[in-house]
């Protein structure tokens, strides 16, 4: 069967061409746009439950390969950052998903295209179709294509700074980090917080936040940074 432009122009996209329709429209299918019985057997909520353990295996199989010296702690983090709501709906943003979901009239209207939480059971959806459609290495193509960059450079850190520094501390046999507070500036609605962190035999550093816990962070950053410790985001 020829594919119709709009599906040619999302396989173009995604970077796999279907032998089953039907699958990629399933996954594309939302729930309000099912009439009659069982709405959730024929919308994508299904594809979506294999997807997201499809997805989590080749992002495993990722990890395991590209960080050979990574250990499981490290390899889960990086893995829960990677599958996780946002960063799947961003794929589907770059997929280009929204524009071919299948919506009911009141979804549509209410801007379900642009939902987080859909675009990412339908970025997982679309997955699983492919995996079903062309098998695990065909799943992994398209996987490789958009979360290989994710993958590589993470969009945030993987851990914050006070937790580094933590470790970073105890690896060396110090006590943990005390966080001081030196200061507060500004009026009750934009205050400005100045905060210390110490370690024995080390100059403390300094830094601001717009809450404690904010300059917490930045101190222990900061710290990080003058000790030339790299995080794992690479920042």
């Amino acid at each position: 069967m020829t594919a119709s432009p709009d599906l040619a122009l999302l396989e173009e996209r995604i970077g796999h061409r279907f032998n089953d329709r039907d699958l990629v429209d399933l996954a594309l299918t939302h729930i309000s746009a099912v009439k009659g019985e069982g709405p959730r057997v024929r919308s994508y909520q299904r594809l979506e439950f294999l997807g997201d353990h499809v997805l989590g295996s080749v992002v495993s199989h990722m990890l395991y390969t590209t960080f050979p010296k990574a250990e499981e702690g490290e390899l889960s983090r990086r893995l829960a950052e990677l599958v996780r709501e946002e960063a799947c709906a961003e794929v589907a943003q770059d997929m280009g998903l929204g524009a071919h979901l299948r919506l009911g009239p009141g979804e549509s209207q209410s801007g379900a295209r642009e939902r987080r939480a859909i675009l990412a059971d339908v970025a997982e959806a679309v997955v699983a179709a492919v995996y079903l459609d062309g098998g695990y290495d065909a799943a992994l193509k398209v996987v490789e294509r958009f979360w290989r960059s994710r993958l590589e450079t993470p969009r945030r850190p993987l851990r914050d700074a006070k937790t580094v520094l933590q470790e970073w501390a105890q690896a060396r046999g110090l006590p943990p980090p005390v966080y001081r507070d030196v200061g507060r500036t500004g009026p009750d609605h934009a205050p400005n917080f100045r905060v210390a962190v110490d370690l024995p035999g080390l100059t403390a550093v300094e830094a601001a936040g717009a809450s404690k816990q904010a300059a917490q962070k930045a101190a222990a950053a900061a710290f990080l940074a003058r000790e030339g410790v790299v995080t794992e985001s690479g920042e």
